[in-house]
């Protein structure tokens, strides 16, 4: 809690004082009298009315996320000792946990831990007026699955030239997805797009000419070739289309 003391000429004009100031309610303060107000006789002895207002400070983004992130992780079993970074121009909050038993916070190819970075950028953003961005992460585990995946993605772009077959990839979620196809977009002869719907969505890595995104799809890979399937025009123009998610 904190507080402020306002003085006015009566015990009403002084609380009017103090919620003016902080532009809060009557219902969100509490109020001490330290001093009623005296009139005196002929004004001598003239005092004002001095009251202390307390009120809860609201917290700020980053202590928002702490204190959601402290509880639910207790309730994991998987309590952890959280680093918070706050960029206020950028409006973004990183949140880097340690602790035993991480692999429970990371689950399956990040899936936990995304799920605890969606519930937290919840409760971050229940009562801002514009948007912050939450990053949980914890033992670099992002960085690492991004190099991991932009590995994958070389190594089944190579496959798929070799044997001159579209190959699919593992369901993955959005952000991994994009991932995928921003790693093969300047790769010569192969073409990437994504199938399915979610949670099971992946993307299927092809060589040009030979993939073809499905017609329901919204977008695609590339641009469609005469024979109606979807096509990277690297080799003539020098840049690739972004494939979809």
């Amino acid at each position: 809690m904190k507080y402020i003391d306002v003085k006015g000429d009566s015990r009403e004009a002084a609380v009017e004082n103090a919620l003016q100031q902080l532009g809060l309610s009557r219902d969100e303060v509490s109020v001490e009298v330290l001093q009623e107000a005296k009139s005196g006789f002929l004004g001598l002895g003239k005092q004002p009315a001095i009251v202390r207002v307390s009120y809860q400070d609201e917290p700020t983004p980053t202590e928002r996320a702490t204190e959601f992130l402290n509880g639910l992780l207790e309730r994991f079993g998987t309590p952890a000792e959280i680093h918070a970074s706050e960029n206020e121009e950028e409006r973004a909050v990183t949140l880097e946990l340690t602790g035993d038993n991480m692999n429970q916070v990371i689950g399956h190819h990040g899936d936990t831990l995304d799920a605890i970075q969606y519930l937290t950028n919840i409760v971050v953003n229940r009562k801002e007026e514009e948007r912050w961005r939450v990053t949980v992460d914890t033992e670099n585990y992002r960085k690492k699955r991004e190099e991991s995946l932009i590995g994958l993605a070389n190594k089944t772009a190579q496959k798929a030239l070799k044997y001159r077959k579209p190959v699919a990839l593992e369901p993955m979620n959005p952000h991994e997805r994009r991932t995928i196809h921003a790693a093969l977009q300047d790769v010569e002869g192969v073409t990437t797009y994504s199938v399915g719907t979610e949670p099971n969505r992946k993307v299927i890595v092809a060589p040009e000419g030979m993939g073809s995104a499905p017609a329901s799809s919204n977008g695609g890979a590339g641009k469609k070739s005469s024979g109606g399937r979807r096509r990277n025009r690297s080799r003539h123009s020098g840049k690739k289309p972004e494939g979809q998610e």
